[in-house]
């Protein structure tokens, strides 16, 4: 059962978790934040304890055993047309990245383009989505899912997926951890708006496949060359030859 009191004391952020709902179970969190009106303050987090329709990228499902990880979204809403959508989301790697780091000295490698990696398996995941009107973005949710005290991963996987308590060798206070996160991500959110360089380069030290030979596949078409850099969209930029092309989405992989 995750403690709120506990997690309220840790928290120390001016408007991102101020506004918490904790769920045991919910169709996707990420969803009920951007469809449901009741929760439209700015900061809220919409924790669950299990997503019937949990997802990553590409509509991937998202398994997560229920009371042992953290799943949970972050609802922004002001001032969004201010802010690079793709910074924001390699900021929210970067900020599990950071807590991983602080709490329990794991050495963490971030993979473009929303993948936090421990000794090469994954350990968490970022989805954002929106809603527009206008042709403007008017809410953005950004969907964490953080691999916490899951003992084992059944079943086959493009990435073997693992756990703190599993690369830690102990049990992890979920509590400790998503206001750690929480702490670091209004940190990021004020850092993307003023010095997007800073969080693209943090990012950039995170990430071991830059200057790497890689494989991406965009839309069932497989592109190959070298991981250049990431430009200031946060797009990737792949070398082929005497050709550069700048890559928006896509599964990467070193060949």
């Amino acid at each position: 059962m995750f403690n709120i009191e506990e997690f309220d004391i840790k928290l120390d952020t001016e408007f991102i978790g101020r506004n918490f709902i904790y769920c045991d179970e919910i169709d996707s969190t990420n969803t009920v934040l951007l469809n449901n009106k009741d929760f439209s303050q700015n900061g809220t987090v919409l924790l669950a304890e299990y997503q019937l329709k949990g997802r990553g990228r590409k509509d991937r499902v998202w398994i997560s055993n229920a009371g042992q990880n953290l799943t949970f979204s972050v609802l922004l809403k002001h001032d969004l047309k201010e802010y690079n959508v793709n910074v924001i989301n390699l900021g929210a790697s970067l900020s599990v990245a950071q807590a991983i780091e602080n709490l329990y000295q794991l050495n963490v490698e971030l993979k473009w383009p929303n993948d936090v990696l421990v000794n090469k398996k994954k350990i968490a995941g970022i989805l954002i989505e929106s809603t527009s009107k206008a042709n403007k973005i008017s809410k953005l949710a950004i969907g964490i899912g953080i691999n916490v005290n899951q003992p084992n991963f059944p079943g086959k996987f493009e990435i073997q997926p693992t756990s703190i308590r599993r690369e830690f060798k102990e049990l992890v206070s979920r509590e400790k951890l998503l206001s750690e996160v929480l702490n670091n991500f209004e940190t990021m959110v004020d850092i993307a708006h003023d010095e997007p360089t800073k969080v693209l380069n943090d990012w950039r030290n995170r990430c071991k496949m830059i200057g790497e030979k890689i494989k991406i596949i965009e839309d069932d078409k497989m592109r190959t060359g070298l991981f250049e850099d990431i430009d200031e969209n946060g797009f990737l930029i792949l070398k082929a030859g005497d050709k550069t092309e700048k890559i928006h989405y896509g599964d990467v992989s070193l060949r």
